[in-house]
């Protein structure tokens, strides 16, 4: 799992902070010949810089899927949270690490691109990305408003091509608009679901509309959950705000003691008694992920009640700074 590090250089009596993305790889050995043989370059740590580890995400078990476990294996990408999978296209291969999620709950999940060698007309890009509707930053909307959005403010050097409103892919509805860039020469199809209280984006970049419909038969062999169902799955039922109100029996405040400023966005399963049996944290340092989750275990919450029966609920919390 990814985590943020932050480094303190110190210079001429001052100080200032970094926030790097990785901490740095140590080796037993040093120089040229250990970096060959890791097939990785190395760098040493320049004098007068401090690394302390910066908030970070985390979660209460390893057996849980959290939206961060998506990986590219065997070239086949696959994200157990979501349950989405699907084949990469011949010569397609993952060109950036994803980094942590926000605090405000954006994950990007992969950014995969066609194989450098291609022709440049069939190079392309797919970013897919996740939002969190517990805590974004803007008006919570869904996988269609989102899309309606993002086409009523696209900047005027834009324009916006003619595509279907709604696709199935996996068995499942996304809402997508096409536009392009004349002067750069680029074309971009985006599509939209909602899983999980996500608001999971696909986005194809190409250089011409053919390399994009050819990503799109590719996208067609996803494999995705079907739509969510309160009684049967195969998620927990996703409920903004469930902790408050009469929904929560008892709670008990987390003793934050450290002079933190950052807002902590708390995911939580909530199982079938009304315990709380899975924590994710977002973004947290390491003493509030512990003192938050000595709290939330003393948290006991109403049984959910569906089609007449007892099920687990997700929800967010969000603890420190309020936006």
């Amino acid at each position: 799992m990814n985590s943020a590090w932050l480094c303190l250089i110190a210079a001429g009596g001052a100080s200032s902070l970094v926030l790097m993305s990785d901490p740095p790889r140590h080796s037993a050995a040093s120089g040229p010949v250990a970096a060959a043989s890791s097939g990785q370059s190395v760098s040493r740590v320049p004098g007068g810089v401090i690394l302390v580890t910066g908030a970070s995400p985390s979660a209460s078990d390893s057996v849980t899927p959290v939206p961060e476990d998506a990986r590219i294996n065997g070239r086949v990408f696959d994200d157990p949270y979501f349950q989405m999978s699907f084949p990469l296209p011949e010569g397609w291969a993952e060109k950036y690490t994803s980094p942590p999620p926000s605090d405000s709950g954006r994950y990007v999940l992969a950014q995969i691109a066609a194989a450098d060698s291609f022709s440049a007309r069939s190079k392309g890009s797919l970013l897919i990305t996740a939002q969190d509707i517990f805590f974004t930053s803007l008006p919570a909307m869904g996988a269609r408003e989102t899309i309606e959005s993002a086409k009523n403010h696209l900047p005027e050097e834009y324009r916006v091509e003619p595509a279907p409103e709604r696709v199935w892919l996996g068995d499942r509805e996304f809402s997508t608009f096409a536009y392009e860039s004349p002067q750069a020469q680029l074309h971009w199809r985006v599509l939209a679901t909602e899983i999980r209280c996500h608001i999971v984006e696909f986005v194809v970049t190409g250089r011409d509309s053919g390399f994009i419909e050819t990503a799109m038969r590719g996208l067609n062999k996803m494999k995705l959950p079907a739509e969510e169902n309160p009684a049967a799955g195969p998620f927990p039922v996703c409920v903004k705000d469930f902790a408050r109100g009469d929904n929560l029996l008892r709670r008990v405040d987390p003793v934050l003691t450290g002079h933190r400023f950052n807002p902590v966005p708390v995911r939580i399963i909530i199982d079938r008694k009304g315990a709380i049996r899975h924590i994710h944290f977002l973004s947290a340092f390491s003493d509030q992920a512990r003192a938050i989750s000595d709290a939330l275990a003393q948290w006991r919450f109403k049984p959910y009640i569906a089609d007449g029966q007892p099920v687990e609920v997700e929800t967010g919390i969000l603890f420190g700074p309020q936006r």
